[in-house]
């Protein structure tokens, strides 16, 4: 079985017992109530998970959405770096260890893993789940708070998920300079937003100032070829619905599509997409319609035709997210 998805699966199962005994109608409550709160104004110093009962209903609400936007990120950054593989990591804000779990999937193996959060209740939980996965049996899970003061071990990889969207302008700032002084490389993940991607964006900048090259999704460290504004760069992670998920947004469907913005960069030499497809392909009669951002700093639409040949059978089965063209 393809390593990620025993993980997801692992990781849906562990969430799944975590809401034994918990009412559905309180678990309903405390993830409207939480999301909420996250949309607000977050101080690092007030965490917003209260109590064992708030991180259960979150976690089986948002991890396999983090995990699964993560992942994607992270499959990305491993197709440019195809020789490296982590010797360590440090997950900064990691709550309940979804992207934890999300390096694991991508990299088999141990290592030793640390979970910076400032939630003790998160923190708590995130152990409770990872006894289901014998790959995190030595991860570290350690309170700390996420801001300007934060002191970072040196270690390979840095993940920063769903985290700055919780900070200040000043402390965004500083965690990034923090991630890039300790870590080989950094992964940063952000709601699919045009806020997500305008805070992704000041990272990515704050990066490559300090000697990272960019991996993913980008195909080039140059500035981005969007003009602020008039659009943003997301993609799309298919995430399975859990119950929870449809008692708390009624939906039918058994999946949903996380939106989320990436960058992932290193100190090291990377090897980038040659070009990225950056909006979900249109599949016309006898065409395909390609929206790419591209080596030469620049966004453009190609169009592939049924006189492209394999080309055309490829961008029939291109994805949002992909590389082209393809690699053979």
């Amino acid at each position: 079985m393809n390593v990620s998805v025993s993980a997801a699966e692992t990781l849906r199962t562990a969430l799944g017992e975590l809401l034994d005994g918990l009412p559905p109608k309180q678990a309903a409550q405390a993830v409207d109530r939480l999301i909420a709160a996250y949309r607000g104004a977050t101080p690092t110093d007030a965490p917003i998970l209260r109590d064992r009962a708030d991180v259960a209903a979150y976690a089986a609400y948002r991890m396999p959405a983090t995990f699964e936007a993560v992942r994607s990120a992270l499959e990305a950054f491993a197709d440019a770096v195809p020789e490296w593989t982590p010797g360590s990591h440090v997950d900064v804000g990691g709550g309940t260890g979804a992207a934890t779990w999300a390096v694991g999937a991508t990299w088999e193996g141990r290592r030793p893993v640390t979970v910076l959060d400032w939630a003790e209740p998160a923190l708590a939980l995130g152990r409770e789940i990872a006894a289901a996965n014998p790959a995190l049996a030595d991860v570290r899970w350690q309170r700390a708070r996420i801001g300007a003061a934060l002191a970072l071990d040196p270690t390979d990889l840095v993940t920063v998920s769903y985290v700055l969207n919780e900070l200040t302008a000043p402390d965004r700032a500083a965690l990034v300079d923090a991630a890039a002084s300790a870590a080989q490389a950094v992964v940063i993940v952000e709601p699919g937003t045009p806020d997500g991607y305008a805070r992704l964006i000041e990272a990515r900048d704050r990066l490559i100032a300090a000697g990272f090259r960019v991996a993913a999704p980008c195909p080039h460290s140059a500035a981005c070829p969007i003009v602020p504004g008039t659009d943003w760069c997301h993609f799309s992670a298919r995430v399975s619905r859990s119950s929870l998920h449809r008692q708390v947004k009624g939906g039918s469907l058994p999946y949903e599509d996380e939106k989320f913005s990436y960058v992932a960069a290193a100190r090291f030499p990377v090897s980038p997409a040659p070009a990225r497809v950056v909006r979900r392909p249109q599949i016309r009669k006898g065409q395909v319609l390609l929206d790419l951002c591209e080596t030469e700093e620049r966004l453009s639409r190609t169009t592939v035709t049924k006189k492209h040949g394999d080309l055309y059978k490829a961008a029939r089965d291109a994805d949002w997210g992909d590389v082209w063209p393809p690699v053979r």
